[in-house]
């Protein structure tokens, strides 16, 4: 009955959906205005703001470079699709014993990750100028991740370095999340994120950012992490043991001092 009652309060108010719905596009803003991305006490969702610091934060956040600008890439999207989209094989080719089982709602407009080109420091997985969708999916490098969102089951579906091929899709790793439930993933599984997590509820999103706040954590990257995960994180992807590097999973926030108002409304929203 849960399960049956959680999974109405994402359909709650959805608008029709009749073919895949891309990222960048009215439509997508309207779907998700209407969703809940995942339970609201889940920790994507959990307000952080009163927990105690963590002992040693300060040489976490050194080693991480408290004196460096913070950089972004605008290279993550998804795709939406209806309640009746074909499901079709995924051959995984790295990962199947971490992976979930298939058959995918994948659809013929399924973008990869760095499409439409924007920005990235992985210069290499920049699609050439004028190259097709129809040709990233086939050609690149890089963590090549496809995310595909399926509200009417209350799915999200997330690969890495997915790949259309003459025989169909693969990937190296396939993860499958129930939007309205707070499983995790198995203890030291992998996903298409290498902490065992999603990705899709940490995307900042233009839907939300024009509402005025982000009510989410983000997802962010380092450079050097600790061979250990803290929750919700279920996987490492490190050899290093030095106490001040950060786990995957790790919680940051602004400092509670820190002035917001020189920043642009839609800068703000993320900041808060």
């Amino acid at each position: 009955m849960k399960r049956r009652l959680m999974a109405a309060a994402v359909l709650a108010g959805l608008p029709a959906i009749a073919k895949p719905v891309l990222f960048d596009t009215p439509e997508a803003d309207r779907i998700l205005q209407a969703m809940q991305i995942f339970p609201r006490d889940n920790p994507w969702n959990e307000d952080i703001s009163a927990l105690p610091v963590l002992p040693g934060s300060d040489a976490i956040i050194a080693s991480i470079g408290a004196d460096k600008s913070l950089g972004f890439n605008l290279d993550m999207n998804f795709v939406i699709v209806p309640p009746d989209q074909k499901k079709v094989p995924v051959k995984v080719t790295e990962y199947p014993e971490e992976s979930d089982p298939g058959p995918f709602p994948v659809p013929d407009n399924a973008p990869i990750e760095n499409w439409p080109l924007h920005k990235n420091e992985d210069l290499k997985a920049l699609p050439r100028p004028g190259q097709s969708l129809g040709d990233i999916q086939r050609h690149g490098t890089g963590d090549r991740h496809l995310i595909i969102v399926d509200p009417a089951h209350g799915r999200l579906h997330e690969f890495w370095q997915a790949r259309r091929t003459d025989t169909g899709w693969e990937a190296s790793q396939a993860s499958t999340f129930d939007l309205t439930s707070n499983r995790l993933r198995p203890d030291r599984w992998t996903s298409a994120d290498a902490a065992g997590l999603p990705i899709f509820p940490a995307v900042a999103r233009y839907d939300e950012i024009s509402r005025g706040m982000v009510r989410h954590a983000m997802r962010f990257t380092a450079r050097r992490t600790r061979r250990a995960y803290v929750y919700p994180a279920t996987h490492w992807a490190s050899k290093l043991e030095d106490a001040s590097l950060p786990r995957m999973g790790e919680r940051f926030r602004l400092r509670r001092d820190f002035d917001l108002s020189g920043f642009p409304p839609h800068a703000q929203a993320i900041l808060k």
